[in-house]
């Protein structure tokens, strides 16, 4: 029985493997045993990471809002809970948004969260 290399397959696999750790430093980037090693675990950070990606900037739009919601006299969570005590829905992206491009509208929706924590 002939034996079977698979030659055009396992180069496409190895190539593309190669490609994708072009501008590794040494063996990383021309050693297929290390590419790939290297390769695999950069493509788990990079699925990890895109979810973590979304967690980080929740955390600084929440961290935005609350140091503007400070400067009109609120806390994050009292400024939140006026807010859907009116009935304003607008997310945190948005919100952070105002805080830091247009302090006038965010000081105007934390007067109206303001009134509304009181009544």
């Amino acid at each position: 029985m002939p034996r079977a290399k698979g030659g055009s397959k396992s180069r496409r696999r190895k190539k593309k493997i190669m490609k994708m750790a072009k501008g590794y430093v040494g063996g990383r980037g021309r050693l297929f045993r290390s590419a790939r090693e290297t390769v695999e675990r950069s493509l788990a950070f990079a699925y990890r990471d895109r979810r973590v990606r979304k967690r980080a900037f929740r955390g600084l739009w929440i961290t935005r809002i609350g140091a503007a919601a400070r400067l009109s006299g609120l806390s994050y969570n009292q400024f939140v809970s006026g807010l859907k005590r009116a009935g304003v829905e607008l997310d945190r992206k948005i919100l952070a948004d105002l805080a830091v491009s247009d302090a006038a509208a965010f000081g105007q929706i934390a007067e109206l969260a303001k009134s509304h924590l009181t009544a």
